[in-house]
């Protein structure tokens, strides 16, 4: 029986390949990357550096085969990622140049994450996902993603390189994009390394900073430099449980999408509890279109899916976790970057 009154007007078979081209790309997806993957662990777009070098060359210097390597080095032509010579040479596009070890933002650490089988698995169990709500990860590992990392080091390595590879740039993207205020103390809650309060102390001479984060995580901190002098400090701690008081700014970057809603309440309750009435909260991470429009991150979100309980969230969604801790949303400041930088206040 159809659940629908109107009936859907069906359409002409397919016969063209390009009519099914969408098709085909989202099937052979897997194909593209598993492709970009190979040339990124060969090291191909490190020797195409300099000057075009044909597959046999290439190979040559990488010590693996030629034919196959020039039937990948093709497909990816076609993706952008190469271009190919009358004489049958291959170039490097200015998206093959990001895959260079010695490029400044270099993505061939996030090419090697997102291809590893921990986010393949994650991905071949989304179907489990959709039944159960439970991150695909955790069905093909047995544990959660975090969990996984904290006892196998390779992963984890690989995690937090790419990690920073993927916000190289970003944090001075942020700071020139808000309107930093010229003195004051910034609380950076679970701010990993410091990245981003550095970035902000840098540029902001009369403000000083509190790295917040686990204990572990602010030991190997990326404050020290002689320009930050004595104007920072760490502390450990869970940011579930209590979060440093005093603070004149806090900022929470690229946190709340790692959790549920209800987690991220418990987050925002805790910096609501350390802030005084009128104290700004600068909530950066991506915000997805209220209206559907496409966006970068669209896909970010089923990454969450697979691989955590977070999620990318609209504007509307950070509304409501924001007013349900005590904060009122003032702005949205774009960022040339995939983030935004959300300013709420304590009422």
């Amino acid at each position: 029986m159809s659940l629908s009154a109107t009936p859907v007007p069906q359409p002409a078979a397919v016969n063209s390949h390009r009519s099914a081209s969408p098709l085909h790309d989202l099937v052979y997806g897997h194909i593209h990357a598993s492709a970009l993957r190979a040339v990124v662990v060969h090291r191909i777009p490190d020797r195409l550096a300099d000057a075009p070098l044909t597959a046999e060359q290439l190979a040559a210097d990488a010590g693996i085969q030629a034919g196959p390597l020039h039937r990948v080095l093709r497909l990816l032509a076609v993706r952008g990622i190469f271009q190919q010579d009358a004489g049958g040479a291959f170039a490097l596009t200015s998206a093959g140049h990001s895959l260079r070890t010695d490029m400044p933002g270099s993505q061939r650490d996030a090419v090697l994450l997102f291809t590893d089988p921990m986010f393949r698995r994650s991905a071949e169990s989304l179907e489990d996902t959709l039944r159960t709500g439970a991150p695909g990860f955790d069905s093909a590992y047995g544990l959660p993603l975090f969990d996984h990392l904290s006892s196998h080091p390779d992963d984890s390595r690989l995690f937090d390189t790419a990690m920073s590879s993927l916000t190289s740039g970003v944090n001075e993207q942020i700071a020139d994009s808000y309107p930093f205020p010229g003195t004051g103390r910034i609380v950076d809650v679970a701010g990993g390394r410091g990245g981003l309060l550095r970035a902000v102390l840098t540029r902001h001479p009369g403000l000083t900073g509190l790295l917040f984060d686990r204990p572990e995580t602010v030991t190997d901190h990326l404050l020290g430099t002689a320009e930050l002098a004595d104007r920072w400090q760490t502390e450990g701690g869970d940011i579930f449980t209590a979060v440093p008081a005093s603070g004149d700014l806090y900022l929470l970057k690229n946190i709340l999408h790692d959790w549920p809603d209800e987690d991220c309440l418990r987050i925002l309750t805790s910096i609501r509890r350390a802030a005084a009435t009128g104290t700004k909260l600068l909530v950066i991470d991506a915000v997805l279109p209220d209206d559907g429009t496409p966006h970068p991150a669209i896909a970010l979100d089923i990454v969450m899916l697979m691989t955590l309980r977070g999620r990318e969230r609209t504007h509307a969604e950070f509304e409501r976790l924001l007013s349900g801790a005590g904060f009122r949303i003032n702005r949205t400041v774009r960022t040339p970057a995939l983030t935004s930088i959300i300013e709420a206040e304590a009422v």
